[in-house]
């Protein structure tokens, strides 16, 4: 499978999830793509907004651009959202991480399990809060 047909299922496999769990939630289609900052995912209740950028991996460790990390990060601050990176490695469940508890790597940031396990969040425990 090319990699934007399954960023693509699994941005709707995240859509799909927060809609079962009454959240509201909207893809942006091409969102990295845009000349403006835009997220995979608005995602909202009555009480609060979250932009999602979503991230799969085959391998141990997902590195992510200082550019995906600072857009995402603008589009926030604009919009009055939280900023979160969906992160889903093989045979693992989504989980949730903050700009800000991303590690910095040469030419930008790095995420692996086993930080995702320390300081990120599970779906359950993100729509808990």
């Amino acid at each position: 499978m090319n990699r934007k047909r399954k960023g693509t299922r699994a941005e709707n496999e995240l859509l799909n999830l927060f809609w079962k769990h009454d959240w509201a939630c909207l893809r942006s289609a091409g969102s990295g793509s845009m000349r403006h900052p835009g997220p995979d995912l608005l995602v909202g209740n009555k009480l609060r907004r979250l932009a999602v950028e979503c991230k799969t991996c085959n391998g141990l460790v997902k590195y992510l651009s200082k550019e995906d990390v600072d857009q995402l990060r603008e589009f926030s601050l604009i919009f009055g959202a939280e900023s979160w990176f969906a992160i889903k490695f093989n045979k693992i469940d989504w989980y949730f991480i903050g700009p800000e508890d991303l590690i910095q790597a040469d030419s930008g940031f790095k995420v692996d399990i086993n930080l995702l396990k320390t300081r990120g969040v599970s779906f359950e425990e993100l729509i808990a809060h």
